[in-house]
């Protein structure tokens, strides 16, 4: 049974009211048409183009940004499906989640963070709302300003996965992948986006997360923990069969769990390494090696959604939409999850020849941000020459050169680059 009578007009409501397409059209639910909107974006085709963990350009098995974008909504809809809220929500949710990245993955959010530190900062999930209901143009209100792809309230709601300005936000822990501490505060709005932020979160309670955000957060958590320990086994990074759990716990535990103790750790690898498909010899690139890497992909996102759900529906009756319920995720699955991405941290992001690239991309974006903030228009796309016409101080100028660099995908900040500081 559809969940559609679950929501309510409220939760269908958009910012700019739009008359029902032509009686010829197909018809689709204002979820369908949220979802549509998001996988025309642009700013979702860029995504084929962004670093998940390894560059897009250096092999064609890794993932990239869009394809790890579509196995998220694939597990979110999955996940969703199963509680009960609507699928349609999560899935776009899923899809949209990653659009806010800058180039370069985490590194590029890094140092933009750090460039715009005194002019409101910058975080991927804010850029993303920009993006949503800004910078992707597809409707104007009455004032003749553009409110992006106008997505209904329940959608943005879940796409929204840290509710709070950055004023609001709780101090950052862990490292970067050369070791560094980690300083990039995690929030979900600019302060020259609240007005929009305030009329997506009116009926919401306080700072909690809907249950359409809290699937789609777990289910990027599921998905890149997962596959990110596919794409370095298939890259030669590490074998499972050879794991230095003395060295890898302390990565855990610096990155993700820093209250886990050994004994938990090693009882979390000892229960997935009882799942029949785990690796017991070395992957060696062969089609059945292959099948088996898939297979245990697949049995891992099982073991975590399927524990999910059944500790969710343990703790009361639902309905599991919007703001009626949270999820729960059981500790053990928490702590095998952080398992699998301190795996992936250990052996594919602080490996020195990845620290030393990002080094180097870090330098590139911070030449990109002087130029451009230095040559203004003549640097920028046509939107973004708009925008800068229309700022009105500094700190508002400083906002379309992160906006327009965060537009870039690597290739283009690459070649964008090497156009401004040759020319």
């Amino acid at each position: 049974m559809s969940p559609d009578h679950l929501y309510d007009d409220a939760d269908r409501e958009r910012i700019v009211p739009e008359p029902p397409k032509r009686v010829d059209a197909p018809v689709r639910t204002a979820f369908e048409r949220d979802r549509a909107r998001v996988v025309h974006a642009a700013a979702s085709r860029r995504l084929a183009a962004k670093t998940q963990v390894v560059g897009p350009q250096t092999d064609d098995f890794v993932r990239n940004r869009l394809t790890h974008s579509l196995e998220v909504a694939q597990v979110a809809r999955d996940l969703a499906r199963a509680l009960g809220c609507h699928p349609d929500l999560a899935e776009t949710a899923a899809l949209a989640h990653d659009l806010g990245h800058p180039p370069f993955g985490h590194n590029g959010e890094r140092i933009l963070a750090e460039l715009s530190h005194d002019a409101g900062g910058f975080e991927g999930n804010a850029q993303t709302l920009r993006l949503l209901a800004r910078l992707e143009a597809k409707t104007f209100d009455g004032r003749d300003r553009s409110v992006g792809l106008n997505l209904t309230r329940a959608t943005l709601d879940a796409c929204t996965k840290y509710p709070w300005s950055r004023s609001e936000a709780p101090e950052p822990g862990g490292v970067h992948a050369d070791g560094t501490p980690r300083f990039v505060v995690k929030f979900g709005v600019y302060d020259d986006d609240r007005e929009v932020f305030d009329w997506l979160r009116a009926p919401a309670p306080g700072r909690g997360k809907c249950i359409e955000a809290q699937v789609m957060d777990l289910a990027d958590d599921v998905a890149y923990s997962v596959h990110d320990v596919e794409d370095g086994i298939v890259a030669g990074r590490f074998q499972l069969t050879a794991l230095d759990t003395d060295a890898l716990w302390h990565t855990v535990r610096s990155w993700y769990l820093p209250d886990a103790a050994d004994a938990e750790l090693d009882a979390a690898l000892a229960g997935m390494r009882a799942i029949g498909s785990w690796a017991t010899a070395p992957y060696e690139g062969t089609r059945r090696g292959l099948a088996a890497l898939k297979n245990l992909t697949s049995d891992l996102i099982g073991r975590f959604c399927g524990s999910v759900q059944e500790a969710t529906f343990a703790q009361g009756d639902g309905p599991w939409v919007r703001h009626g319920g949270d999820l729960v995720v059981p500790r053990q699955t928490e702590v095998e999850i952080s398992v699998l991405k301190g795996i992936a941290a250990h052996y594919v992001m602080q490996a020195d020849d990845r620290v030393a690239l990002m080094a180097r991309q870090r330098e590139l974006v911070a030449d990109l941000f002087t130029t451009m903030l230095e040559r203004g228009p003549d640097a920028l796309d046509r939107p973004f020459v708009d925008d800068w016409e229309a700022a009105g101080d500094d700190a508002a100028r400083v906002r379309v050169v992160v906006d327009q660099i965060a537009s870039l995908t690597d290739a283009s900040a690459e070649s964008r680059h090497r156009a401004l500081t040759t020319s």
